[in-house]
């Protein structure tokens, strides 16, 4: 968290109904009427726009101030809906006022049309899900000309092309709104929509966000919670499909957080994967939602604590700035990590993570007593297969891991190398650093020392429990792609504990000599956690079967340190390990050690590297079979195994 940071001001923490966090509904309510009178400063005379401060998105600064109505309007709906109407701030009036003069054609400065500017789409979702909240207190008040007014604007969007991803999901809750209103609408938009979603569902509760390997918190805040609202919506119009969709999509959601609460470390921070993180504390939509839907394995305390401790840790950490604005970043503002979608207003689908005060007042999830969560309960290793993820967590200090063998986003909005995605691991404790990869990162060095790049992930058949493994083609430069590589890196890992082992094969097609290097985690100089990367079997290794070719060679190692390139720390240390490749094929491994435990740093402190006594059984053959395995002893004494079946 950040020192001094500026801190929305809460209510007096709670430790009896909330040991762990001190929040209590009250504080959600809070920091809902901070942030929704913080804007209003912002917002056009009309109020149909917030103008909020920043750089500029893709759209524009018109689809930006739309962005900055409706997105903080949904949680004014949330608020409102959630007290039953009670609305002491007055939000739905001034919403009301800005509805109606964005939704009038006639004015000087009305709405964009959404078949005009496509991000209005994504807007326009935003926008019937808190009409449809508050229908008792602002859509049942407009005159049937007002309503008309709106229902034009938003008829425009009937059967426009859209991205094809969660954007088919905002299409769906428009039309189901506009039919909610009895008014014609475009049912094609809403069957075409709930039938695309089926093609991205993978397994236990995964969706990919659109073909291919996009994985990450999309499939929470816009996979599952849409689905799921819109069941709420149908359920007047088609009750017999809206109750068989709803089963459904409970099922998935269900599952889904047997392991999504492992994503949230024991600093309330959830784990830094993916795109669009500038909407932090949005990531707990999922937990309040199968609260909501009845469907969470996880006790009502235990779901506030989660929600709580990641409002907490953006609020302690300074998120929401001066004047309690939010920016485009992590704690503060920091640009690299924002998209170019992505405008002044875009943070606040945060909106999303005040989806639990829809639960009243009485309801368990506000009134037991807070629980801890499962990562402080005990450690943890989970193998998602569906996403490609090795999740683990050690309870000590509270940090998750997550080795990325699944998730590759390719391609994605910009051909260069993306961080949210392209690095091996990532954790709640450290952020990548948004420059030439280094951290969590195998690389080749080119003839100028550029390290290549990850793109497509190509996942391989592990050989050993709780492993992972998958297999890449390295390319340099912004344009190349995987058929122009001549190398592949296969690479496993397995988790126990702190302890994450690491197995490389450097492969090429023809003979070649190379410096290759690999990265651990970029740890926050003076935070919480540490950093290893430890050598357990060097560069040159070139195995036991008869295609192994190579020459072993030195082992180098250092720590670099970044500065003004991390969006968690101002500096982090991010320890290294090269070495020289010669040949057509060579071994590597490694440990690295991510840690807020004293008692592991000392044990790595006074560790002798010939302890951790690597077996290798590799038994590639001259046409690519078999299987690598590499057992080590692990600075606990005990054994760790991670391996691969081969394929070429």
């Amino acid at each position: 968290t950040g020192k001094g940071a500026i801190m929305i001001e809460m209510p007096t923490p709670n430790r009896d109904l909330s040991p762990l966090t001190g929040y209590t509904r009250e504080h959600w309510l809070a920091a809902a009427d901070a942030q929704l009178n913080a804007v209003r400063p912002f917002a056009t005379a009309d109020h149909s726009f917030i103008n909020l401060p920043g750089i500029a998105s893709m759209s524009g600064t018109i689809s930006d101030g739309l962005e900055g109505f409706t997105r903080t309007f949904i949680l004014a709906a949330f608020r409102v809906a959630g007290e039953a109407g009670a609305d002491p701030h007055g939000h739905l009036d001034f919403y009301r006022c800005g509805l109606l003069a964005g939704t009038d054609p006639t004015t000087a400065n009305p709405w964009p049309r959404i078949d005009v500017t496509r991000q209005a789409m994504v807007e326009a979702a935003s926008l019937v899900l808190g009409l449809h909240l508050t229908r008792p207190w602002l859509w049942d008040t407009l005159s049937i000309q007002e309503q008309d007014q709106i229902i034009l604007w938003l008829g425009h969007s009937a059967g426009m092309p859209v991205p094809d991803n969660n954007w088919v999901m905002f299409k769906v809750m428009v039309q189901e709104f506009i039919a909610s209103t009895g008014r014609p609408f475009h049912e094609a938009d809403i069957n075409n929509g709930l039938a695309r979603i089926e093609d991205w569902y993978v397994a236990d509760g995964w969706y990919s966000d659109g073909d291919g390997q996009r994985f990450d918190y999309y499939a929470g805040w816009a996979l599952h919670l849409y689905p799921c609202l819109w069941t709420l919506m149908a359920a007047p119009r088609v009750p017999e499909l809206a109750s068989q969709k709803a089963a459904l999509y409970k099922e998935r959601l269900a599952r889904y957080l047997q392991d999504f609460p492992y994503f949230f470390g024991g600093n309330g921070a959830p784990l830094f994967q993916g795109r669009s993180l500038i909407y932090r504390f949005g990531a707990t939509a999922p937990l309040w939602l199968g609260a909501l839907m009845g469907v969470s394995p996880l006790a009502p305390g235990a779901t506030r604590a989660l929600g709580s401790a990641a409002l907490r840790y953006f609020n302690d950490g300074g998120a929401f700035g001066v004047n309690n604005v939010l920016g485009c970043g992590w704690f503060g503002t920091f640009r690299p990590m924002t998209q170019i979608y992505s405008g002044p207003a875009s943070p606040y689908w945060t909106s999303k993570g005040f989806l639990g005060l829809l639960l009243p007042a009485d309801h368990p999830v506000w009134t037991a007593q807070e629980q801890t969560g499962p990562v402080a309960a005990a450690d943890s290793v989970r193998v998602l297969h569906a996403p490609g993820f090795l999740l683990s967590s050690t309870a000590t200090d509270g940090v998750v891991r997550l080795a990325n063998h699944g998730s590759d986003n390719y391609p994605g909005i910009v051909p260069s190398d993306d961080p949210h995605y392209s690095r091996l691991a990532y954790s709640t404790h450290t952020a990548p650093e948004y420059c030439a990869p280094l951290d969590n990162h195998m690389a080749v060095l080119d003839i100028q020392q550029a390290p290549s790049r990850r793109t497509v992930i190509h996942r391989r058949e592990s050989t050993t429990p709780d492993t992972l493994a998958s297999a890449h083609r390295p390319v340099w430069g912004d344009e190349a792609v995987e058929t122009d590589s001549q190398w592949r890196i296969t690479s496993a890992t397995a988790v126990r504990g702190p302890w994450e082992l690491r197995v490389h094969v450097l492969e090429s097609d023809t003979p070649q000599s190379a410096t290759v290097r690999e990265g651990g985690y970029a740890a926050p100089v003076g935070g919480a956690v540490s950093s290893h990367l430890i050598p357990v079997l060097g560069w040159g290794h070139p195995g036991q079967g008869s295609a192994a070719q190579g020459n072993p060679g030195p082992w180098e190692s250092g720590v670099e340190l970044a500065t003004g390139s991390n969006p968690m720390a101002a500096q982090t240390r991010i320890p290294w390990l090269t070495g020289e490749y010669s040949g057509t094929r060579s071994v590597h491994a490694s440990l690295a050690v991510l840690t807020g435990d004293p008692a592991v740093v000392a044990l790595l402190e006074g560790l002798d590297p010939a302890t951790i006594a690597p077996v290798l059984d590799d038994s590639a053959d001259n046409s690519g079979n078999g299987t690598l395995t590499l057992t080590i002893t692990a600075p606990d004494g005990k054994p760790l195994a991670a391996g691969y079946r081969l394929q070429k």
